[in-house]
């Protein structure tokens, strides 16, 4: 069940901030990561879940210095990619739902909110890493998995009866998003238990980051959402 377009007939302004992460992302995995020294950069700006809890740089094996602080590759992570398919991906999903949330929350709330989740997605990958698997603590992490994951929480909370169009075998069907969300939370924690058995039987995918990023969606869209309508009360994040 692959997403390939929602409705955005209530949509009122133009997604500026989702259109920008879309090319940051793009040009970040373009211009840094798929050249000759990609690796490099790659291996210096992930997330690596030992260093975060030590908090302190290892630059030991395959892993390279970071010249950032290492909780500032929290952020950085989160907008590398480990190769096509992973950025495509990871794309399509913030195009199709992205929008709505931006709409929805405003240019800056919905800003904060993406990466706030993206932030909480990355320290839950860290923080199962160290409780379930330890073995694994020097193995970096990047992707835009974990803020998506987030957008995704969000979405289904506010949208939840929002038609969503979804490739269904060879055929096109339009589906409740609880549905496709739904299915969609269903299978990554289902591949999540298979983490806890090693990262082998995960496919090296950060599952937790994606739940976490969608609980963090789900319990921090309420304190962003500004409403469907203008004239709703607004929350205390609004600046008068």
């Amino acid at each position: 069940m692959i997403p390939i377009g929602d409705d955005n007939t209530d949509r009122r302004i133009t997604p500026l901030v989702n259109y920008v992460l879309i090319a940051i992302n793009i040009l970040v995995f373009v211009a840094f990561q798929a050249g000759a020294s990609g690796e490099q950069f790659t291996y210096a700006f992930s997330t690596v879940p030992a260093e975060i809890t030590e908090g302190r740089d290892i630059a030991t094996g395959m892993l390279e210095p970071t010249p950032i602080p290492v909780y500032g590759t929290l952020i950085t992570s989160m907008f590398m990619h480990g190769g096509w398919a992973h950025l495509l991906g990871n794309m399509l999903y913030l195009w199709i739902f992205g929008d709505n949330i931006e709409n929805r929350l405003g240019h800056s709330r919905y800003l904060f909110f993406y990466l706030l989740c993206g932030i909480l997605a990355s320290l839950s990958h860290v923080f199962a890493t160290a409780y379930f698997t330890p073995e694994y603590m020097l193995i970096p992490s990047l992707g835009a998995s974990g803020a998506i994951s987030g957008v995704l929480g969000g979405y289904l909370l506010l949208f939840p009866k929002s038609r969503v169009r979804v490739l269904l075998g060879r055929g096109i069907v339009q589906v409740p998003a609880f549905v496709a969300l739904g299915v969609w939370i269903v299978f990554q924690v289902i591949s999540g238990l298979g983490m806890l058995g090693g990262q082998e039987q995960a496919g090296g995918v950060a599952y937790a980051a994606h739940i976490g990023g969608f609980v963090a969606g789900l319990a921090l869209i309420k304190l962003f959402d500004r409403g469907a309508a203008a004239g709703e009360k607004r929350t205390f994040f609004n600046r008068q």
